[in-house]
This record gives C-alpha cells, structure tokens and sequence, in this order.
C-alpha cells in the first residue's frame, strides 16, 4: 500500500483540493416535448427515452 513520504504542506493541499467543483449538468431539449432534460436519461415530464414511451406520467 502506497504511504506519503513527508507531509504534505497546507497550501499544496488547498491547491489540491480547489480543483474539486460541482459541474452544472448539461442539459438537451427532449425530441417529444422539447423540454430541457439531462442526457442519457428519461424525461421526467413525457417519459419517453429514445423514442421510446418507459415511464407513466
């Protein structure tokens, strides 16, 4: 198993850890509604997924 040689410094660890952000999600327009939804994944106000009607709403 991996161990750090020397402790690392405050500031390398700031600077380490400032890199870490929340991303916003991308967001489509879905081909049935048109309304904005996230990629790969079904579209909470119709439902449908690739064309394809998945979910009761």
């Amino acid at each position: 198993m991996a161990v750090p040689k020397r402790k690392m410094s405050r500031s390398n660890t700031r600077h380490r850890r400032s890199q870490w952000k929340a991303a916003v999600p991308t967001l489509v327009k879905c081909e049935r509604c048109q309304e904005p939804k996230q990629q790969h994944i079904a579209c909470p106000n119709c439902g449908t997924y690739n064309k394809r009607q998945v979910l009761e709403v």
